[in-house]
């Protein structure tokens, strides 16, 4: 089939890779030439495992190819994924600007049937918003062409996109139209064939669903932390809590861990945007803003916990820093945890030392002229010289370290741990001091 995938973020990107090696013939836009330079010199402009690979296969192939024409994109196509960006905007809503210019764009240009599928992560009610303008563009020009409007939203985890693509636990599709509906189908056989987990289902639910999806994972983590923060006042260890609750099979441990707050390109906007949605409708959702300020409050818990210890002055401090990105496998910094720690903790005085394995280059950008904060080659490299170690991104690397080369590079041979990584008892035996997220 012929496939166009308008922005090549992390969505569009693994969205036009992966349905490439199914053998389909796609194309990329990207408003972006620095993009789709790097994209055609046979790069990636982001850090996702696996996806190199299947671009440079594909490309090779002349299966997948990259253009920043919008006509002769749009012409390409039956099937027209609209995969660009949605930003919150001041009010927490979600931005639409860039997902309705795709719409126009297409509009201008298209010249016979498409199916025009939403796969941004957009608010209830945007289908009905790309309808009119692709319809509007349509009128301009006096044709009367049709198209079909449809949602498929994206449920792919940032560091394992590929995988989550390739095999999916479900695929939504929200249409109306029979033709668009068995086209859908047709393209996402290949992925469901062993296990039928495509869902039908009318646009607006389609385009609910994914808002619901996140805002649910979001509050499993904001309900956890702020259990830990209960389980610390009690002496109770939240990972003892965490088991003994995850183990009954109508919870599950899935985002059950206690930890310094999520982040990210899907949680923190997709929260916003749906209260904002739900405001819009008259019917507050009392229960997200509570975890949005759960998840504000607990980026501030490392901070908490290194001035309860050093008191609020941190001048003559070094502390080393273990992890940037938000989660493990990206370099992804957006809303990231670290980004509050870092600086919270420059602020007070203190000299940072950062590590992330692959995080550091676009760290370097979003926390440009922060105070005191340089960045080290290694973990290791990163406690040279330094008082105590905080661990913000619970990347592999940092889960079994040298525990006696750790202790012995750190002054005051002290861990804030952020994400739980270690045992408290062992940590007290090696002596050092040790600093989880609600453990005893």
């Amino acid at each position: 089939m012929k496939v166009t995938v308008i922005g090549t973020g992390y969505v569009g990107l693994v969205t036009g890779a992966c349905l490439s090696e199914m053998g389909n013939h796609v194309v990329c836009l990207d408003v972006d030439p620095e993009k789709i330079r790097v994209l055609k010199e046979g790069g990636i402009p982001i850090y996702e495992p696996g996806l190199l690979e299947i671009v440079q296969r594909n490309a090779a192939g002349g299966r997948l190819e990259f253009t920043t024409d919008i006509e002769a994109a749009v012409a390409h196509g039956t099937i027209q994924f609209i995969a660009v960006g949605t930003p919150p905007d001041e009010d927490g809503s979600a931005d639409l600007k860039y997902v309705l210019a795709a719409a126009r764009n297409i509009g201008r240009t298209m010249t016979d049937f498409k199916v025009i599928v939403d796969k941004s992560t957009v608010p209830v009610g945007t289908g009905d918003k790309v309808q009119a303008a692709v319809q509007d563009e349509l009128n301009k020009r006096g044709l009367k062409l049709d198209f079909a409007i449809a949602s498929n939203p994206e449920f792919l985890k940032e560091g394992a996109a590929v995988a989550d693509f390739m095999r999916p636990d479900r695929v939504v599709v929200g249409a109306e139209d029979e033709r668009a509906i068995l086209l859908m189908k047709a393209l996402y056989a290949p992925f469901v064939r062993n296990h039928d987990r495509m869902m039908v289902m009318d646009v607006r639910s389609a385009e609910f669903t994914k808002y619901a999806a996140n805002a649910m994972l979001a509050t499993r983590i904001s309900f956890m932390n702020e259990l830990a923060l209960v389980a610390e006042k009690l002496g109770a260890d939240i990972e003892l809590v965490r088991q003994g609750i995850g183990s009954d099979p109508r919870i599950g441990f899935h985002f059950l861990y206690a930890g310094c707050g999520y982040g990210g390109s899907c949680f923190p906007k997709d929260v916003k945007a749906l209260v904002k949605t739900a405001a819009d409708a008259g019917q507050p959702l009392e229960l997200l803003q509570a975890v949005e300020s759960v998840n504000d409050r607990q980026k501030q818990v490392l901070v908490d916990k290194v001035v309860a210890r050093y008191g609020e002055n941190l001048s003559g401090r070094t502390l080393a820093i273990w992890g940037l990105a938000f989660k493990p496998n990206t370099d992804d910094m957006r809303d990231a945890p670290s980004r509050v720690v870092i600086a919270e903790l420059a602020r007070r005085g203190a000299k940072l030392q950062a590590y992330d394995p692959v995080a550091t280059h676009e760290a370097k950008r979003v926390l440009e002229g922060t105070p005191g904060l340089s960045y080290a080659d290694s973990a290791r490299a990163a406690l040279e010289g330094a008082d105590a170690l905080v661990i913000v991104t619970e990347w592999k690397e940092f889960r079994t370290p040298d525990f006696d080369g750790l202790r012995d590079a750190l002054a005051d041979k002290t861990v804030f741990d952020g994400r739980n990584l270690y045992e408290p008892k062992l940590m007290k035996t090696l002596g050092i001091e040790y600093h989880g997220i609600g453990r005893t």
